[in-house]
């Protein structure tokens, strides 16, 4: 018995976005003010914990010389500029903060123009699916429309492809 698998076959590439990253100018620039910009920021919040630090150990010294209500007002100052400065890191710093916005801003229209082009490939060259290979878990990049079952599998669940839930 002779099967022809060839006629049924899929066309499957890699990329190394990693590597074609670093081939462009654009992405090497926008990390370049990036970590600007990083810099910058932890350079504040080092300046203030070092403010913090001074306060600390000049209210240390000062102690034994402050009345009751003059060390409260002290040690609620350093409470303060400590949560202050805790507020200020997070928001630049925090999964949502300022370096991730602009991270967002400057990387994303680079990372949607090379998906295109390798969507532009995958298509020109016949491909099916098409795999970074550098990123830590396999991800599909591109992936042929001929072989999306979704519709299929909503159908088999007893439902109509189409009608989202709201």
């Amino acid at each position: 018995m002779f099967t022809c698998m060839g006629a049924f076959a899929q066309k499957f590439a890699y990329v190394d976005t990693e590597y074609i990253l670093k081939h462009l100018p654009e992405y090497k620039s926008a990390l370049s003010q990036l970590n600007v910009l990083s810099e910058q920021w932890q350079g504040q919040v080092d300046n203030n914990f070092v403010e913090i630090d001074k306060m600390y150990k000049a209210y240390q010294a000062d102690q034994v010389l402050l009345t009751e209500d003059m060390r409260k007002r002290r040690e609620n100052d350093i409470i303060e500029k400590e949560k202050e400065a805790k507020d200020f890191q997070r928001r630049i710093f925090g999964p949502d903060g300022e370096l991730f916005q602009s991270r967002t801003k400057l990387l994303n229209p680079i990372q949607d123009k090379v998906t295109k082009v390798i969507a532009d490939v995958a298509k020109a060259k016949y491909l099916d699916f098409i795999f970074d290979k550098s990123s830590e878990a396999t991800m599909m990049i591109y992936a042929s429309s001929n072989y999306d079952v979704s519709n299929d599998v909503i159908k088999q669940l007893g439902y109509k492809p189409g009608t989202l839930v709201k």
